[in-house]
């Protein structure tokens, strides 16, 4: 039996397809069997430089050039106080008075004893006047006339002590007026109308003179305080700042924190600083180089000196020589070889070789 001419040919068709899937699949076999060269992944960092001699902020608080306790130079009873803390007084202000009763009663003792002692003196200098005439005629021993005038030069002291003591009692009485010496800020009264206060006791502070800012300095920055140029912020403005100068340092450390106290003068302050507020003083030392710095892992060292593998434009590393300033215990500073922006390899260099094409990863 005879098959019909295109019946012949759809069976010939669907054999030869039948006999090419084992033919495409060996290819596709082959295909799969040629390995892939993929990008090798690396940890990098970008390479910044900076000021070798960063500077540094230290917090402090502004304060007064001078802190003043102000108490009386004679002890009572206060009445009156008439200042809180941070009222603005001016020199000759009185701030406080004490009760003047006992004293006014000492001044009144100290009158009656000049007037006393001014009477003596009239009856003894009378008395003298009587016997020197006498003496001239050889009418009284010469003794007498000697006591005489021993007399009068003792009331003539007792007069003019008498006048040292007056004088004495009304300058306590004027104690009892509290009064400041200097233009400033009361920022504390620790005595209260009614309380009776002994000689020199405070009753209130006064800060005056200059606004200074006040911080404590580690002792590997002494030196570099007095090199570097200040300037001081407020943590209420912080984008003001105020030229300053190192006014005071301390010669000795502070027991507990090992710290040394620094004041800094603020160099024409506003009203907007105010004693007490928070402070940052910028130390800024003089630049002398710019380096960069680099984790002790990027560097590689074969025997030609030390070198960082520098990822390429192309993807491709390129081993590149650099001179290295100085070593820290975590970093390396660089300061030529490279360039701001290049990415450096930092984790794994001793298994890298110049050439490979690698993919980048940003250090955390």
């Amino acid at each position: 039996m005879t098959l019909p001419i295109s019946r012949l040919s759809h069976a010939a068709l669907a054999l030869a397809a039948v006999g090419l899937v084992p033919l495409l699949a060996a290819c596709d076999r082959g295909a799969a069997s040629v390995p892939t060269k993929l990008e090798r992944p690396v940890q990098v960092q970008r390479v910044v430089f900076a000021n070798a001699n960063p500077p540094r902020d230290f917090v402090g608080v502004v304060r007064a050039r001078h802190e003043t306790d102000l108490g009386f130079r004679v002890a009572g009873k206060i009445l009156v106080r008439s200042v809180n803390m941070g009222d603005v007084v001016h020199a000759g202000d009185v701030i406080a008075r004490l009760d003047p009763l006992d004293l006014n009663l000492q001044v009144e003792s100290a009158q009656a004893e000049l007037t006393a002692a001014t009477s003596n003196l009239a009856d003894a200098a009378a008395e003298e006047a009587r016997y020197a005439k006498l003496i001239t005629s050889a009418s009284i021993p010469a003794a007498d006339y000697d006591h005489k005038k021993a007399a009068k030069a003792e009331a003539e002291g007792r007069l003019e002590r008498a006048r040292r003591a007056l004088d004495l009692a009304r300058n306590q009485l004027d104690y009892t007026e509290l009064k400041v010496d200097a233009d400033g800020v009361i920022i504390a009264t620790p005595a209260e109308a009614g309380q009776v206060v002994n000689i020199g006791q405070p009753v209130a502070r006064l800060a005056h003179g200059n606004k200074e800012a006040l911080v404590a300095l580690p002792e590997s920055w002494l030196d570099e305080a007095r090199a570097s140029a200040a300037t001081v912020s407020l943590w209420a403005n912080p984008d003001r700042r105020f030229k300053a100068q190192l006014r005071e340092l301390s010669p000795q450390a502070d027991a507990s924190t090992r710290t040394y106290a620094a004041r800094f003068t603020i160099e024409n302050p506003d009203d907007t600083v105010a004693l007490g507020m928070t402070a940052t003083v910028r130390l800024a030392r003089p630049a002398t180089a710019r380096l960069a710095k680099l984790p002790l892992s990027a560097i590689l060292n074969r025997g030609a000196g030390p070198s960082v593998y520098v990822v390429g434009k192309s993807g491709a590393l390129v081993l590149q020589p650099v001179t290295v300033a100085s070593f820290t215990e975590d970093a390396a500073l660089v300061s030529d070889g490279v360039a701001d922006g290049d990415e450096v390899v930092t984790l794994g260099v001793q298994t890298l070789e110049p050439g490979v094409r690698v993919r980048t990863v940003d250090a955390r």
